[in-house]
């Protein structure tokens, strides 16, 4: 694509939630939703129509073919994001990966070796992270300003109810706490440790009805002696605030996940009060930086790196492997 260009046309793959809230944030940013891509022909029209999107595609394999297509956003379930993304990417596409990436570490190896391969963008989708009350954790963080990093606590959960066939408790589309809602906490603690990977993990996990894991609760150790600790829940309403602890102060996030505020606690200060004005649904903020990476040539961004969605993959696999905890798509015949 013409890097150059002011409007970067984009095709959604999926007609679910996560993409009505993503093409909000998307055009709030300035992309173009060109075409969206579904199972069904009669789905696809019907949320092209509805949306106001120009083309709808039953076949993601035609979809990709549309060379005024630039960019590709993968709102499907978990275990389609590798194929999906790795499509994308060998045809050319940024993709723009709904979180978790992938299902696990040696799938994500994939898609970003395709990634590499073919020199192309992909950025896995942690909304959080571009919210502006995180861009200032970072900020306060690089500055030094709590001093050492010595514990982070984070938590993420709520209630749903039980059904089978919803994708939170359906193993064959990688439900469970884990990888939907666990990847929160894990990842606002990578970016409070630098992207570094734990020495020791600890975990308890509680599985449902379905098999799949409903609570989630994770202590993990770093080198200095450095200590964090993760919940999460699908089934379990719970206060979802993180605190970063230093040793010259601390960070309070209420309710990170649409963290609209963040707090600085100082010895011997006011605790200062970071409330930003959100602009849109706060997903224009992924959705901007994406474009801003493509029109500067980059393949990756510095505020979510392919090592560090590594890192955070890798972790949650050895949170699973504590459990045997496989889903049939990793299980051979």
């Amino acid at each position: 694509m013409n890097t150059e260009k002011d409007t970067i046309n984009w095709a959604l793959a999926g007609t679910g939630v996560i993409c009505n809230k993503f093409l909000e944030g998307l055009r709030a940013a300035g992309g173009h939703a060109k075409a969206v891509v579904s199972r069904t022909q009669e789905r696809a029209e019907e949320f092209a129509a509805r949306k106001g999107i120009e083309k709808a595609y039953n076949s993601y394999e035609l979809m990709l073919e549309d060379k005024s297509i630039d960019a590709v956003y993968i709102g499907t379930p978990h275990t389609s994001h590798k194929d999906l993304a790795v499509s994308a990417l060998k045809a050319k596409k940024a993709v723009l990966c709904e979180k978790p990436a992938a299902v696990n570490s040696r799938e994500l190896g994939e898609i970003l070796l395709a990634a590499r391969e073919n020199n192309v963008f992909f950025m896995e989708a942690m909304w959080t992270r571009f919210l502006p009350p995180l861009q200032k954790t970072r900020e306060w963080l690089s500055q030094g300003i709590i001093g050492d990093v010595k514990m982070v606590q984070s938590n993420f959960g709520f209630r749903a109810e039980y059904d089978p066939k919803n994708r939170l408790f359906d193993l064959n589309l990688g439900g469970g706490a884990l990888l939907d809602v666990g990847i929160y906490p894990l990842s606002i603690i990578s970016m409070a440790f630098g992207g570094e990977k734990p020495i020791e993990i600890k975990s308890q996990l509680n599985f449902g009805e379905s098999g799949a894991d409903e609570e989630d609760a994770v202590i993990l150790s770093y080198s200095n002696g450095r200590i964090a600790y993760a919940s999460a829940a699908i089934r379990t309403e719970m206060k979802n605030d993180t605190w970063i602890y230093g040793s010259k102060g601390m960070i309070h996030l209420p309710d990170f996940i649409f963290a609209h505020s963040a707090s600085l606690f100082l010895e011997g200060k006011e605790p200062y009060h970071y409330l930003p004005e959100i602009t849109s649904n706060g997903y224009n903020y992924e959705a901007q930086e994406v474009m801003n990476c493509m029109r500067d040539g980059k393949k990756e961004s510095l505020l979510m790196t392919w090592d560090e969605s590594l890192v955070i993959m890798e972790t949650m696999d050895r949170i699973r492997s504590q459990w045997n905890y496989r889903y049939p798509c990793e299980i051979s015949p």
